[in-house]
C-alpha cells in the first residue's frame, strides 16, 4: 500500500482512481487509511459479499478467513485487463506495471492518444 500512496499523484493526474477493499470495519479501514496518507476510496466488505463472489477467501486460516490479495488493472468499463496474485511478495504488481497497464488500457480507449493520427 506504501507503493500506492507513492503513485497515487501520478495516477490523480491521470484520472485513473485506486479502490482497495477490505473485510475490516470502517473505522479500522478509515484510521489505516489516515495512517497511510491514502486518498484514494477503501471500501468494507464486512458481510464478505465480494469475498465470496469473487472467491477470494484463503483457505489456509479458516478463523481469519482473510481477502486472498488479488490486484486488477480494470478497463473504463469495468472488464479485467490484468489480474496479479500478491499471495506471494513478488505476485505484487509494481509501480511500473501499473503504469503499463493504465499506458495500455489509455491507448486502446482513447482515439485521441495520438495527436498526429
Amino acid at each position: 500500500m506504501r507503493n500506492l500512496v507513492q503513485l497515487q499523484e501520478e495516477l490523480e493526474a491521470a484520472y485513473s482512481r485506486i479502490v482497495s477493499v477490505t473485510v475490516d470495519a470502517p473505522v479500522a479501514i478509515a484510521a489505516f487509511r489516515a495512517g497511510l496518507g491514502a486518498r484514494w476510496t477503501f471500501l468494507s466488505d464486512e458481510g464478505r459479499d465480494v469475498q465470496k463472489a469473487l472467491d477470494l477467501e484463503e483457505k489456509q486460516d479458516p478463523l481469519h478467513r482473510p481477502f486472498l490479495p488479488y490486484s486488477f488493472a480494470l478497463d473504463p468499463d469495468l472488464v479485467i485487463h490484468s489480474v496479479y496474485n500478491g499471495y506471494w511478495f513478488w505476485g505484487r504488481p509494481s509501480a511500473e506495471e501499473i503504469r503499463q497497464d493504465l499506458r495500455a488500457i489509455t491507448r486502446r480507449v482513447r482515439a485521441d492518444w495520438d495527436p498526429r493520427a
